[in-house]
């Protein structure tokens, strides 16, 4: 009981920091729209985006043990062996270890969150207008080219440690029956599909701003997307 008021309170530090980190982006720039410029709303965008997105991929509710159970342990861990069939095919024990993993893959989108962040506020943006009258996801795509591998390589050894150290047994169970991969080949596949839900529902989120900017409450995005790629 105590591990999963921790697990909670950690998640809600961690979204109060998202916030946090949103007001940095705040400061103005120096053109036109009462002194914002539109790379300000080009970050804005992508920083709202991943805001959302971050918030949604750790919040409770089963969205990390929706992706596991869709994409399967089997596929999400690269495994085969013996001990890994055995395991898998007893519902019980696959329905534990898809809770364990899900815990596991929320702790990469954690470590993955501050990166984001500090990307979107430093990234040179060449061609703002581009970005602005782009296509639903022209920013996240940018922002995903920009970035490479950087999320994954952040994760691998953070999803490793997790996995060395989780509370459920049969976490490590299943790692000591794998054949033909170690823990950090795990993570190294844990990581890519952590990565791909990153972006996947980052483009989600500003697909949702470009289509309602009212509902963000933003001026500068209110003013820059409301006018229907006028720039």
């Amino acid at each position: 009981m105590t591990e999963i008021a921790d697990f909670t309170s950690n998640r809600r530090r961690f979204i109060a920091g998202l916030g946090a980190s949103g007001a940095l982006l705040a400061l103005p720039a120096c053109e036109s729209m009462g002194g914002y410029s539109l790379v300000d709303a080009v970050r804005r965008l992508l920083y709202l985006s991943s805001e959302r997105a971050f918030a949604r991929l750790v919040a409770p509710g089963g969205f990390w043990d929706e992706q596991v159970a869709a994409i399967g342990l089997q596929n999400l861990l690269g495994a085969r062996g013996g001990v890994v069939s055995t395991i898998l095919t007893s519902a019980l024990f696959r329905d534990r270890l898809q809770d364990a993993f899900a815990d596991i893959a929320i702790q990469g989108a954690e470590r993955a969150a501050p990166i984001v962040t500090d990307a979107v506020r430093v990234i040179g943006i060449q061609n703002a207008v581009a970005l602005i009258n782009g296509g639903p996801t022209a920013a996240t795509g940018f922002l995903r080219d920009s970035m490479g591998t950087t999320l994954i390589e952040a994760m691998v050894p953070e999803l490793g440690q997790a996995m060395r150290i989780a509370q459920e047994p049969l976490v490590g169970e299943l790692l000591a029956g794998l054949t033909g991969i170690d823990v950090s080949g795990v993570a190294q596949n844990i990581s890519r599909s952590v990565d791909n839900a990153i972006w996947r529902e980052m483009g989600v989120e500003e697909s949702a701003i470009r289509a309602n900017p009212r509902s963000t409450n933003d001026p500068l995005l209110i003013g820059v997307l409301g006018a229907g790629g006028a720039f």
